[in-house]
């Protein structure tokens, strides 16, 4: 019987999924580099969220493994070149998360344009403040998307949803795919000049880390506010908080960090009108599913010798 660790508290009702498919499971939380060597000696395959890193070392130490997945779509977190060396596959569930990113996104919008999180702390301290908690309308306001894949595709319906007029940025994308959305697709500059709201939706890579930066935090109207539920690192978060600090930058809401946790002398806790949440965005009980079902079936697939999807191949860049 084949035998798979699953890490990161993915919840039972996901790991069934891979016991029903005739595997032998484990489960443990979210593991450092020497507990992952010593948990993955005889085990075919690793599930992964984002807290665990796949280094080199840890696939040197799982001489029998097979086959790592990534729940979720980004795999910055495991080292696919040196998997690769090893003959280890590596698979990613991309969409398995899509609908709970984008919700989560929006939600943080939401909570940036109306203050609610520091509202809602001031009250549960006992101070009664309407004034200062006075928050904006979206109704109206302009979006700018940067990367229109599946995540910021189902942030613009929201977006749209809510009356906002949406913008994106996407050399990937047509002119004509982004308008069978609604969506003006536009140049970086445009997006920065125009968005009211600014939200990255881009893999981190080589050429993706800090995306957005100084240079492109001036080019942005006086008062824009950002989301970041991509990934930490694809803005630089030095460069955000002195444009917040200075005002240039209204608010900014991240569920992602350049470190996580998020260390404890981070400037960004002390910063009233910056929201952060604990990387949670795809935590759902219906991504975790989701997200299962589709390694498991795959993973199946690749036992019994049938063709894979999603596969992450170095060689061609994803």
């Amino acid at each position: 019987m084949k035998k798979v660790l699953v890490t990161d508290g993915l919840q039972e009702v996901g790991v069934e999924a891979l016991r029903k498919e005739g595997l032998l499971v484990e489960t443990a939380p979210t593991l450092s580099e020497a507990d992952l060597c010593q948990r993955i000696a005889g085990c075919h395959g690793l599930i992964v969220r984002s807290a665990t890193k796949v280094s080199a070392t840890a696939l040197e130490a799982g001489r029998d493994l097979v086959v790592v997945g990534r729940a979720g779509a980004g795999v910055d977190n495991i080292d696919v070149e040196a998997a690769s060396q090893r003959g280890v596959i590596v698979m990613n569930t991309p969409g398995a998360n899509t609908i709970a990113v984008a919700e989560h996104t929006v939600g943080l919008l939401l909570a940036l344009a109306r203050k609610l999180p520091q509202a809602h702390g001031a009250l549960k301290g006992g101070r009664w403040e309407k004034e200062r908690f006075a928050g904006i309308e979206i109704y109206g306001k302009t979006l700018g998307i940067i990367g229109l894949g599946r995540i910021g595709s189902e942030v613009a319906r929201r977006a749209q949803g809510l009356r906002m007029q949406v913008v994106a940025y996407d050399p990937y994308l047509t002119a004509e795919a982004a308008s069978k959305l609604g969506v003006e697709l536009v140049e970086l500059d445009e997006l920065l000049a125009r968005a009211d709201f600014v939200s990255i939706h881009i893999p981190l890579t080589k050429e993706t880390r800090n995306f957005l930066g100084p240079a492109e935090f001036a080019r942005m109207k006086d008062g824009v506010r950002l989301i970041n539920c991509a990934r930490g690192g694809v803005i630089d978060e030095a460069g955000l908080v002195d444009a917040v600090r200075s005002g240039k930058v209204a608010g900014a809401a991240l569920d992602v960090f350049e470190q996580e946790p998020l260390p404890a002398d981070s400037p960004l806790w002390d910063l009233e009108n910056v929201i952060i949440t604990p990387h949670i965005s795809g935590g759902t009980e219906h991504y975790n599913r989701r997200a299962t079902d589709i390694f498991a079936a795959n993973l199946r697939r690749y036992l019994d010798g049938a063709p894979l999807d999603n596969v992450i191949d170095p060689t061609r860049g994803y």
